[in-house]
């Protein structure tokens, strides 16, 4: 049986659905050039945004605190663990932990009691957090994890996440992630994640990635999270079979979903790799245009009893998605087609809340 985190698949096939199309499509970029200026517009600054946001996160940005780490021995501290394990529990502080060149080689945990913490590194030297846990060694995939993130209002920013154990053969007990993160209102910028099955958990909350990069086999952007992935690059590795994202929501008002907005799908086979597949009954995915190549099979989305189609309750769907591993009238039955009215509900910022806790990306580490 399929597995995704270390638990079984029960997979439904996709029930089509129909909608009205309105005449005007949302204020939604569908062009990779474009994102930037919208997703300014929107974000602005911490000081045009005060009134919008949560009060405990304008009090945390309102008291800034930078502490470094450098190899060499020229910051804080050495190790990330360490400047992390710095933190008080209970801090109501942004803490910046500026991380310098090289790589980190430790497993890195910021528990809950440590909100409001960001990793930042040199954009032009970015440093790499790499560790080599499986499932088996962690006594499960979900702790697993180079770098965990169980707190809330964490950011990283120019980071590399890596989990260097082998690929999996197909025994659940060698999934190995490089990052989960469980904590709500969570942003990732220019960041990288590397692995094979199961590389990022995106666990739970809502989440926002923008210009990163997630490599992987098997279901390597899997979790139950609320999120938006916005001009990132999923690449599958090698020519097996394999699987972009699996997404877990269990019930029809689950909120939940992944969201995949000018991305592209790249990979060094052909036509191999599905875009997603339920993890649990009510899976909620969607690409919007994005660019796919040829590493994409023709059907899309992977499903193993389309007779079971009329009841099914996951949700696949793609809107003007470009490249030869789009959809030219080449998927399965059931997979949807967003229409102009839809698009706005999810690939836009009120989908995860932003307006509440999304800011730039940290700049400023003085």
């Amino acid at each position: 049986m399929a597995t995704a985190g270390g638990l079984p698949y029960i997979l439904f096939p996709i029930m089509a659905a129909a909608f009205l199309i309105p005449a005007v499509e949302p204020k939604v970029p569908n062009e990779g050039s474009k994102l930037d200026t919208w997703f300014n517009k929107f974000v602005g600054t911490f000081e045009s945004r005060k009134k919008q946001l949560l009060p405990e996160l304008v009090a945390a940005e309102t008291s800034r605190k930078v502490i470094t780490v450098r190899q060499d021995g020229k910051g804080q501290f050495r190790s990330i663990k360490d400047a992390i394990n710095s933190i008080p529990d209970g801090n109501k502080d942004r803490i910046i932990v500026a991380v310098g060149p090289g790589t980190y080689v430790e497993k890195v945990t910021i528990y809950k009691e440590k909100p409001f913490v960001t990793l930042y590194g040199d954009p032009k030297d970015m440093p790499m957090i790499v560790y080599n846990e499986t499932a088996r060694s962690a006594h499960g995939t979900v702790y697993s994890g180079t770098v965990m993130v169980l707190a809330n209002h964490f950011s990283a920013v120019n980071m590399k996440f890596k989990n260097s154990a082998p690929k999996p053969d197909g025994n659940p007990d060698e999934q190995a992630l490089a990052l989960r993160i469980s904590g709500d209102y969570a942003s990732f910028y220019n960041c990288k994640f590397y692995g094979f099955q199961d590389t990022l958990m995106d666990d739970h909350g809502r989440h926002l990635y923008k210009d990163c990069y997630i490599e992987g086999t098997v279901d390597f952007v899997f979790g139950t999270g609320q999120t938006i992935f916005m001009r990132t690059e999923l690449h599958v590795i090698g020519d097996g079979e394999a699987f972009v994202a699996a997404h877990g929501r269990n019930t029809s008002d689950d909120p939940s979903g992944f969201v995949f907005l000018l991305c592209s799908v790249t990979g060094t086979g052909k036509g191999n790799a599905y875009l997603g597949r339920p993890w649990f009954d009510y899976a909620r995915i969607i690409f919007l245009y994005s660019e796919m190549d040829s590493v994409i099979n023709p059907a899309g989305w992977y499903n193993n009893k389309p007779t079971l189609s009329i009841d099914s309750n996951a949700y696949f769907a793609e809107r003007q998605n470009r490249g030869p591993g789009a959809n030219h009238g080449r998927r399965g039955p059931g997979v949807g087609v967003l229409p102009p009215g839809e698009v706005g509900n999810f690939a836009n910022f009120p989908y995860v809340e932003a307006e509440k806790w999304l800011l730039p990306p940290t700049s400023d580490v003085s």
